[in-house]
């Protein structure tokens, strides 16, 4: 068996790097469940699995009570999971856990493009033992598997980003070099396919831009306005036609992102312009971080089609105020494509490192024991476990319609996936700055129908305290289940305690529902 694997690899060493990569990614679709972070869930499945079940929980539709007007949100990508959810639902597919994996694995097969794509990239700017390495590197970065099943809208745009930009890289080398096989037309499809990078995450925008520019740079003005006219076809497609379908105003939607960042620009993570640098160095780990960063910015010359673009993407993402590390995921693939085509060309050519070859191989063995280990971990990390499982242990009482969230001692509130609770309902919470009596008055629950049928208290801090306290106006409250946090939540939490993903005990009213599911 492993003399053939070996054969295999000799023969097809793209093909056993794309089989690796489906292997890790295969994985993480079966086993990396819940979500990374709150983007990758509410403003994506919890919206789309609500409309599937005829409700709209984020309240972002027209005639929704609640909803004020557009809010920025893109509808191209999170209507393509609902159509997805609606198709399941057809086949009675529609138990929450089963619906992710589905959608976990079209993800883990939608990012094996960006291993193809990244490959064919390389083969074009270096040699094809550095296409191999790319390739390599895309396939098993200890958070590739992991990020390419979670629902981030900044992971999502990179396959159509990469492959309009391989389409113009093909291109304008062809022209360059005056061989056959340049088509006009070419230039069209790779708008195209921007433009719907651009419709998944608009900031995608300033990469296309600098796209745009840089085919300017470099005279090829019919090339940039034949992309730009089939980007603007894509975008009027998938945001203009959309959102005048919803709000009868085209681009509606972007239009209101476009407010809402210039107005809340410093409300949230207000960090230093070389933030990005230090995630960079961090993600990518030093040393190899470093050969590749160095590996961007020397051959900007040669690169410079795709180089400009990125550094156009980075500087503005470093300029605004708002910086989260997720924010610059979409031109990663991008930097490794051109960070190790321009550091193996430099190491080729450098005195130092050809006789200093045993070095170069020593610091790539300390990347690889790094990186396989931070692989293992990663691939298969159930996020967010206790949050997640808490939800659907509620799926045992489907007359579940209002529940409490108690966590008075955190001032934020850690949003409860109601998806996996099945039914969607309602629920209110107690944090740090809110008060027991205050709650039980403005909600009524000296009436018995007005009473959660659970209280799930978060974090174990002076909990029979709290749970004296609660019961003073919930005075049926009995233990039900606690809900445990998964190995790699610990460990986060344990590494940095703002992630905060401590055990959840659940506590039922038995004024609402008087027996177990499990003693009926």
């Amino acid at each position: 068996m492993i003399k053939k694997l070996f054969h295999f690899k000799q023969k097809h060493p793209f093909l056993f790097i794309m089989l690796i990569g489906l292997i890790l990614r295969f994985i993480a679709a079966i086993f990396s469940k819940g979500f990374g972070m709150h983007d990758d869930h509410f403003l994506v499945i919890e919206a789309a699995g609500s409309w599937v079940d005829g409700y709209d929980v984020q309240q972002w539709l027209p005639g929704s009570e609640g909803n004020t007007g557009p809010e920025g949100h893109s509808f191209f990508y999170v209507g393509f999971l609902y159509l997805f959810m609606g198709f399941l639902k057809v086949f009675s597919i529609t138990d929450p856990q089963l619906v992710m994996f589905f959608v976990r694995l079209i993800h883990a097969l939608l990012s094996l493009l960006v291993i193809s794509f990244g490959y064919r990239m390389a083969s074009l700017l270096a040699e094809k033992q550095t296409a191999y390495k790319v390739a390599l590197l895309l396939a098993v970065f200890w958070f590739m598997p992991y990020l390419s099943v979670r629902n981030l809208v900044e992971m999502v745009s990179i396959p159509f980003l990469m492959y309009g930009s391989l389409i113009i890289l093909r291109q304008e080398l062809i022209r360059k070099a005056d061989e056959p096989g340049y088509h006009k037309t070419s230039f069209l499809v790779a708008g195209f396919f921007l433009g719907m990078a651009f419709s998944v995450r608009y900031q995608t925008l300033f990469y296309t831009g600098g796209l745009g520019l840089a085919l300017l740079v470099m005279r090829n003005w019919k090339g940039m306005l034949t992309t730009a006219t089939g980007f603007l076809i894509s975008v009027v497609i998938f945001q203009g036609i959309i959102d005048f379908f919803i709000w009868r105003v085209p681009f509606a939607e972007f239009i209101a992102y476009v407010q809402y960042n210039l107005s809340h620009a410093y409300d949230y993570h207000t960090m230093p312009w070389y933030h990005y640098l230090t995630v960079f160095f961090g993600l990518l780990i030093p040393p190899v971080s470093l050969m590749l960063i160095f590996g961007f910015f020397r051959d900007w010359k040669r690169h410079f089609l795709l180089f400009f673009p990125v550094f156009l993407f980075l500087l503005l993402h470093s300029i605004f105020p708002n910086k989260q590390e997720r924010f610059i995921l979409p031109v990663v693939p991008l930097i490794i494509v051109l960070g190790l085509s321009g550091w193996d060309y430099f190491a080729a050519n450098s005195n130092f490192w050809k006789s200093h070859k045993q070095l170069h191989r020593g610091l790539w063995a300390f990347f690889w024991i790094i990186n396989t280990t931070l692989l293992l971990l990663f691939t298969p990390m159930y996020g967010k476990k206790a949050r997640v499982e808490s939800m659907t242990y509620l799926q045992n009482y489907p007359e579940t319609t209002y529940f409490l969230v108690e966590d008075v001692n955190s001032g934020v509130l850690r949003f409860p996936p109601l998806f996996y609770s099945g039914n969607w309902p309602s629920y209110d919470y107690l944090l740090k700055q809110h008060e027991y009596f205050k709650m039980a008055a403005s909600e009524e629950w000296n009436k018995v129908e007005n009473q959660p049928q659970f209280v799930l208290f978060y974090q174990d801090t002076n909990l029979e305290t709290r749970i004296d306290s609660i019961k003073k106006y919930l005075p049926a409250i009995t233990y039900e289940t606690t809900v445990y946090p998964g190995n790699m939540d610990r460990l986060i939490h344990w590494l940095n305690p703002i992630n905060a993903n401590e055990k959840i005990f659940i506590y039922r009213n038995t004024a609402r529902i008087p027996t177990s599911f499990e003693n009926p």
